[in-house]
């Protein structure tokens, strides 16, 4: 049974920089969309901030720059905080030894994804798993919804071009919807390296990825976007026990994307380095460098999305098989994040495939 659509409030604080009506069209526009009734509410003082952080459904809350509203965080850790712009620093943490979620440095686009946020986690709750003692180790598990027998295990890896601004919300739902299709869906969060260097991000994603192998009862499907794809095959490169590694308009040639300054040089920026600086991390960390890899993969690409990522997974996909690696290579319409929307035909296809190959 699905549970019923929540209600979402989005509460500005005082002195918030941004245009309300713009905010409140981005709103409407993702409340459409995900089926929910909500509104955008100014809050005029720091007394009216506060007292609407009482609302009972979904909640996001914009605090703006006031110390005193900020700190409200410790009290609310239920509500989705957004800052547009980056922070420095993470809002107070909860008291009562729960997580709050804190999106920021998205701009208004932001809005998007915490609205996002907020809908998922109220319509199909999240367990929370530590995989290590650091903020960002940790994995949030769904079980599947409706299973017989040894249910399979979906990783799933988000991108944002390695960089800490972005996190596990991206791929909420499609854990969503992985559980809707009898899978335990393990959205993984890991410590990025424009924070903690290159060493740490792969070393998370490895623990991670071993903690949902040691508790899977069925196979285990690692599943990346963008970013999170070149990781997902780095990663099922080094663990026998995945079954299955996917590639969602994965960042899979490194050399060339550094030598292209994707994303304003991402790649250099992550690994430490450009190719010519540190050649020895991009041969153990490019999925091209490493092939064979050893393990099933299916490429996906949707032929809307950045060129480059187009031709990386052409290139890729058939380089892999030239090297004698089992490959599937999906390409269909679509953007660079249709191939994360449950209601795109691109996400179906890929859907269907990784059931086939997972039952």
């Amino acid at each position: 049974m699905i549970p019923p659509n929540p209600t979402v409030l989005v509460v500005t604080g005082p002195g918030l920089v941004a245009d309300l009506r713009l905010l409140t069209e981005v709103a409407d526009r993702e409340f459409a969309a995900l089926g929910v009734s909500g509104t955008v509410t100014p809050a005029p003082d720091l007394a009216g901030f506060r007292a609407a952080l009482g609302f009972p459904g979904a909640l996001v809350a914009l605090p703006g720059p006031d110390p005193e509203a900020r700190s409200l965080a410790a009290e609310h850790p239920g509500a989705v905080w957004l800052d547009v712009a980056r922070s420095a620093a993470p809002l107070p943490a909860p008291v009562d030894g729960t997580v709050a979620t804190h999106l920021h440095g998205r701009g208004i686009w932001g809005l998007t994804w915490a609205i996002r946020h907020a809908v998922h986690r109220s319509r199909w709750p999240a367990r929370r798993v530590a995989y290590g003692e650091h903020p960002d180790q940790w994995a949030e598990v769904r079980p599947p919804r409706e299973t017989a027998g040894r249910a399979p295990a979906a990783v799933l890896l988000h991108g944002g071009f390695w960089r800490s601004i972005w996190g596990a919300d991206l791929m909420d739902a499609l854990c969503v919807d992985l559980a809707g299709r009898g899978f335990a869906a393990w959205n993984l969060e890991y410590r990025r390296p424009d924070l903690h260097g290159w060493t740490a991000t792969t070393e998370d994603v490895a623990r991670g990825i071993a903690l949902v192998a040691e508790e899977a009862t069925g196979p285990v499907v690692v599943i990346g976007h963008s970013a999170g794809g070149q990781l997902a095959l780095h990663a099922a490169a080094d663990d026998p026990r995945v079954t299955l590694a996917v590639s969602l308009a994965g960042v899979l040639d490194l050399v060339e994307g550094d030598l292209r300054q994707m994303s304003s040089g991402a790649v250099a920026a992550a690994l430490g380095g450009s190719a010519a600086e540190v050649p020895e991390v991009y041969r153990r960390s490019g999925p091209l460098e490493r092939l064979p890899l050893g393990v099933p993969q299916l490429i996906v690409q949707g032929g809307g999305d950045d060129l480059d990522l187009v031709d990386f997974g052409r290139r890729y996909a058939r380089a892999a098989q030239a090297a004698g690696d089992e490959v599937t290579y999906l390409e269909m319409s679509g953007d660079h994040f249709d191939v994360i929307d449950p209601a795109s035909p691109i996400w179906r296809a890929t859907a269907g495939v990784i059931a086939d190959r997972s039952c």
